[in-house]
């Protein structure tokens, strides 16, 4: 039995515009045929035909910077010390059906506690539930001046944390090949945190010989690497040393620039927390006095820094950072797209064609879900509009007609976008404010 998709246009990911009235034809969960209407052979008495004349058919949206077992987190304990790991995978699997429903069809987790993710990723690939295809890493490795290692020094990284923090060489090279035996798809490596120096720039977590050993093994075992680096330090390392993707990458120079260029990096910016932030904080919000107006000055160099690097050839990814109050689960994940086209100024269809083909090069099986084309895994977004012409149209959630998974059409529960909080999940603050006899005016006490 076939099914058979009548398309008003279709948008391969390979190609720059669409092709119009064509048809789609599925068998196995595979694609079998992309033919011009008129050219379409007859159908069988058991095959499934499904009009979307009136629709734009394109392969299903990808994201490469998803955290899958944060939660939503309004804060970094939240992150890493709340809830149980447990609660963390059943809860993530409903983060990913979310992602699933709002389009994208497949994900890069770069970090989480355990192996959450990574054990996920398994139960969707034997068919336990209904999710998109996932690449996972574990922990992010992270020495004292890089991300991941956010408390005191005295308790360091909790092994609930997402990070997992390494005080020499020997023991990151060790991190790895457990990572790697326990299955993880990609290694990430946190190249710097919040701790400032050098010009104005941030300390690089490892130095340039520490940097290539880790990542020199990580592909000798097979496994990708990403790197965390928001300072000019932290990407050059990284960059020399070859690695596969470089999340942020705000304050790249002109050598990092040609390091990454000349190394075959790819650059995968995130800077929809950047702008979600600058635009919608409130002054009730803990970080509200400081944390937008470094935002917005990092979103400055980025956008003139990242525009240098595209224009140098380096290949620009999309992922959103989606997992934090600020950016939560299949909420806003394609203004990530938008923000590529207005900050860096990249055309539309290129940026259509990165989240729907070019991220696949990073992604598990990649290469059989890439695009639409005979013989490759029926991924489809089934899309009201022409993000071609309007790329913001992909943030509206009420043009997406159907979003298809491996030939069949995604049915998921009907589930709020605000899952209601376990009390498990929330740190345990009490007050955003001192409260003095000033502050309150010393009234006299009035207890019931």
């Amino acid at each position: 039995m076939r099914t058979i998709l009548k398309c008003g246009r279709v948008f391969t990911g390979t190609e720059s515009t669409y092709r119009h009235d064509h048809a789609l034809v599925i068998e196995d969960g595979r694609i079998v045929g992309l033919y011009p209407a008129a050219s379409l052979p007859a159908s069988g008495p058991d095959d499934v035909v499904v009009d979307y004349s009136r629709q734009l058919v394109m392969p299903g949206l990808s994201d490469l910077h998803t955290h899958l077992s944060y939660g939503n987190a309004r804060s970094e304990e939240e992150v890493d010390l709340y809830p149980n790991l447990e609660y963390r995978a059943i809860r993530a699997l409903a983060a990913a059906q979310r992602m699933l429903a709002a389009g994208f069809t497949s994900l890069l987790d770069p970090a989480c506690a355990g192996l959450v993710t990574p054990s996920l990723r398994n139960a969707l690939y034997v068919g336990m539930f209904q999710g998109p295809r996932i690449t996972a890493a574990g922990q992010a490795l992270t020495a004292r001046q890089g991300l991941y290692d956010y408390y005191p020094s005295w308790i360091g990284c909790p092994p609930c944390s997402t990070g997992r923090l390494v005080t020499s060489l020997p023991e990151a090279i060790e991190a790895i090949r457990q990572q790697t035996k326990d299955g993880v798809d990609i290694i990430k490596i946190a190249m710097d945190g919040i701790q400032g120096g050098n010009s104005g720039g941030l300390y690089a977590t490892f130095t340039q010989d520490e940097t290539t050993a880790m990542i020199r093994e990580a592909h000798r075992l097979g496994r990708r690497v990403a790197i965390h680096a928001r300072g000019r330090e932290g990407v050059l390392y990284a960059a020399r040393a070859g690695a596969d993707i470089l999340y942020h990458a705000s304050r790249i120079d002109d050598e990092g620039v040609r390091a990454a260029a000349g190394e075959g990096c790819t650059i995968c910016p995130s800077l929809l927390m950047l702008v979600n932030n600058i635009q919608y904080a409130q002054p009730d919000d803990p970080s509200y006095d400081w944390w937008p107006n470094v935002q917005r000055q990092e979103l400055a160099e980025a956008t003139d820094n990242l525009r240098r690097a595209y224009d140098a050839g380096v290949p620009i990814l999309s992922g959103s950072e989606t997992g934090f109050s600020m950016t939560p689960y299949g909420e806003w994940a394609t203004r990530e797209l938008s923000i590529l086209v207005r900050f860096l100024g990249m055309p539309a269809d290129e940026v259509l064609r990165t989240a729907t083909h070019r991220n696949r090069s990073l992604l598990r099986g990649g290469q059989e879900f890439d695009s639409i084309a005979p013989g490759k895994l029926a991924d489809l977004l089934v899309f009201d509009g022409d993000p071609l012409a309007d790329i913001t149209q992909l943030e509206d959630r009420e043009r997406i007609t159907d979003v298809w998974l491996g030939g069949a059409r995604v049915v998921l529960p009907d589930m709020p976008m605000d899952i209601p909080r376990h009390p498990c999940e929330n740190a345990q603050g009490y007050w955003t404010r001192m409260y003095t006899r000033a502050s309150t005016g010393h009234t006299p006490m009035q207890l019931p």
